[in-house]
């Protein structure tokens, strides 16, 4: 019995899972507190992100050589997810009155991002 278990588990190996990072280093513009920055992000986990799967966590320095640097830093299942979600917020952007656009208007009025990666975990 050990050996037909152990011959299922070798000739079908198990898939590789990858959950896909966004991370984003923004500053914060003058006039925009961290608590009207974390109602934007919550506004957006409860107007785009929870609806995709896409996860996010808001990184603040405790220690850091950028300590006016924070990070965003967005989780979602796969990179082929991530697309398709850059995908239709980018395309939503056209339509001013549309809410992916609404919500990126605050974002832009509240921080300026200095840079954007992405990452597998492993």
């Amino acid at each position: 019995m050990k050996k037909l278990m152990w011959m299922l588990v070798l000739a079908f190996p198990v898939a590789a899972q990858a959950d896909y990072l966004d991370v984003i280093g923004f500053k914060m513009n003058p006039g925009c507190t961290m608590g009207k920055y974390l109602q934007i992000v919550q506004d957006f986990r409860d107007q785009w992100a929870n609806a995709r799967g896409y996860k996010v966590e808001i990184l603040v320095p405790a220690q850091s050589s950028e300590v006016g640097t924070y990070y965003w830093v967005g989780r979602i299942s796969n990179a082929e997810a991530f697309g398709k979600g850059l995908d239709a917020w980018m395309s939503a952007q056209s339509d001013p009155n549309s809410g992916p656009a609404m919500l990126m208007a605050r974002f832009r009025e509240c921080t300026s991002n200095q840079s954007r990666a992405g990452y597998f975990t492993r």
